[in-house]
């Protein structure tokens, strides 16, 4: 596994905090987005509404502790909230794809992204992108999603035609 492979990042992040012998800045959790405005009002709202259990694994606790990340179970299941859109999803991107997997799981689009080690899912068409990165130990990984939706529905409103 390559740790220079930005694309491979948030995999390398999970293996990290499995492996458990590692040094390193963030061993403990996901690292931490900084979204501002109404995106940062919108992930902190989410944050409250998390649910104990995803996937039948408990929440643990970060460090850093903060309302943008949250992380269940051991390897981590993490999410992130308030990142940037994916660069799929974005137009002049070198790697956009308009037709990119996506999924629809109880009212809550996500952009399907195959990884080493598992999947990431984040949110389309939110007022704040939601990212959310499953170990393969999880398989069916699209399974964590489910008990994220009401969290996401209630929380994070869809975007407006400017959302971009």
């Amino acid at each position: 596994m390559s740790t220079s492979l930005r694309r491979a990042s948030c995999a390398v992040a999970v293996t990290v905090v499995a492996a458990a012998g590692c040094t390193g800045a963030d061993d403990s959790g996901p690292a931490v987005p900084s979204p501002s405005g109404k995106a940062a009002e919108t992930c902190r709202s989410l944050s409250d509404r998390l649910p104990k259990r995803v996937d039948g694994k408990q929440r643990i606790t970060l460090d850093p502790a903060s309302k943008y990340t949250a992380a269940w179970g051991d390897p981590a299941i993490e999410l992130r909230c308030g990142v940037p859109r994916p660069e799929k999803l974005s137009p002049g991107s070198e790697h956009y794809n308009p037709t990119a997997e996506a999924a629809e799981v109880n009212g809550v689009s996500w952009l399907l992204e195959q990884r080493e080690g598992g999947y990431r899912f984040t949110t389309t068409g939110r007022a704040a992108n939601v990212e959310l990165t499953v170990p393969d130990d999880y398989a069916p990984e699209i399974n964590a999603l489910t008990d994220l939706a009401k969290a996401i529905r209630t929380s994070v409103p869809e975007a407006g035609p400017d959302h971009h």
